[in-house]
């Protein structure tokens, strides 16, 4: 009988939240029998119904193929899991520790403690998880020292680069995957496991564990650097009366630097840049080379005062008070095609409106129902111009493409006062003053 290491693997997905559901799904659309793992009873049974938990455009449609083909299953049993899997995928979250900028390791932790004492045969066990560098080495102790395999099984470590909005392209075709091995063995396991990648010509970063793990919070914090720069010019030229739009287009010329992620605005949020960045220079300091990385902290103070700024802004626009102003309020996400708003600066400047007296309405495409979760003092409407309606101002916080092709003659048929605050730079300002809106926007003039 061929041995099963010959064969194509079958996988499984540890954690089926945003990337465990999508790696899951995406990896049975691939041609894998996949096995999905969580101890969240409800979670498991929407996703086994067809129903994917989270907005994601495609999702929703791979999940129904992937169910009908058979090839995709869920489950809560991590005995299940570890008989099924020959590959087994650690897609658990790694949230902001609760009083401090390191990462909470509490789901790694327990699904590895959980999965590895099943183990009684060669396994591999991948991580996709962003963890602080050096816990890659620490699991390999613990997998090896709790699972019956003992040392046939190994851990490797595959960092994801999914961007929400866009997490089926970004999974089904990568611009690069990356392996952090401590063998052969787990090299070609891995190589096995992404072959339908491969086969498209997918670029492969094979390294150590260490690096493996850098290549994520690395690249996040380089993007967070690159927004933060742009948004520290907003400032300057706040200051000189300078317009930072232009200065955005005029460095994007320059083929060293480019243009995307110099869109300078209210900046960013969401469940990764944020923590991650912490989390790094957290972990720097630990290992005592904080004074490498101390400049995320920096990055992360420029882009909290954007949000500080964008209500400045408002208040501007508004004469100096908010006091009573009907304040309409466009997005909620975190970042547009998206219905996360973890951190979002769009509900952190709502709720600052708020808490000054503002008479906030907001509306979302997608995350309304998250929104009302995580702020139940503020007020939704069901759509643009719904929340428009009698407003003294209007404040674009997520750059939805609805937002962007509202006309501003027909916005200007509902408002109380034609003002636009567009923390996102999407808009057409030129556009807007001609149709006799008063524009503003950071960094602008």
């Amino acid at each position: 009988m061929k041995h099963r290491e010959a064969e194509v693997p079958r996988l499984t997905v540890i954690g089926t939240g945003y990337l465990g559901a999508t790696h899951a799904i995406c990896m049975a659309a691939l041609g894998f029998e996949v096995l999905g793992v969580d101890v969240d009873r409800h979670k498991i049974g929407r996703l086994a119904s067809g129903e994917v938990p989270f907005f994601e455009p495609g999702l929703p449609e791979l999940l129904t193929k992937a169910l009908d083909s058979g090839r995709l299953r869920f489950t809560t049993s991590y005995a299940e899991a570890a008989d099924f899997g020959d590959v087994h995928f650690l897609c658990v979250g790694t949230p902001q520790l609760p009083g401090s900028d390191a990462a909470d390791l509490t789901y790694v932790d327990d699904a590895v403690r959980s999965l590895a004492p099943l183990l009684r045969r060669r396994a591999l066990v991948v991580g996709k998880s962003t963890v602080p560098v050096g816990t890659a080495r620490r699991l390999t102790g613990v997998v090896q020292d709790l699972a019956p395999a003992g040392a046939d099984v190994e851990l490797a470590w595959n960092p994801e680069f999914l961007r929400e909005g866009f997490a089926v392209d970004d999974t089904m075709r990568p611009d690069r995957l990356v392996f952090g091995v401590a063998s052969g063995w787990a090299d070609e396991r891995l190589r096995a496991a992404f072959k339908p990648l491969l086969d498209l010509g997918t670029p492969v970063v094979r390294t150590d564990l260490a690096t493996a793990e850098l290549v994520k919070v690395a690249a996040n914090s380089f993007l967070a650097t690159k927004i933060s720069y742009i948004n520290a010019m907003a400032e300057v030229c706040e200051a000189v009366g300078a317009d930072v739009k232009d200065l955005a287009d005029a460095l994007a010329l320059d083929d060293r630097i480019g243009g995307r992620f110099l869109r300078p605005g209210l900046g960013f949020g969401g469940g990764c840049l944020p923590k991650d960045i912490r989390a790094f220079a957290h972990r720097a300091e630990e290992i005592g080379v904080g004074h490498a990385v101390s400049f995320l902290r920096q990055v992360d103070e420029i882009n909290r005062r954007r949000r500080a700024r964008t209500v400045d802004l408002v208040r501007e626009a508004l004469g100096g008070d908010l006091a009573g102003r009907r304040i309409a309020v466009w997005g909620a996400a975190f970042k547009p095609n998206s219905d996360d708003v973890r951190d979002a600066p769009a509900l952190d400047v709502a709720r600052t409106m708020h808490g000054l007296g503002g008479d906030v309405r907001v509306y979302d495409p997608a995350a309304l129902d998250n929104a009302r979760r995580a702020f139940p003092e503020l007020r939704y409407g069901d759509s643009a111009f719904d929340v428009a309606g009698n407003a003294d101002v209007v404040v674009l916080l997520t750059e939805w493409s609805d937002f962007r092709e509202v006309r501003p003659e027909a916005l200007a048929q509902v408002v109380r006062h034609k003002r636009m605050v567009d923390g996102r730079h999407a808009l057409d300002a030129a556009q807007w003053r001609a149709a006799g809106w008063e524009y503003r926007a950071l960094g602008r003039s």
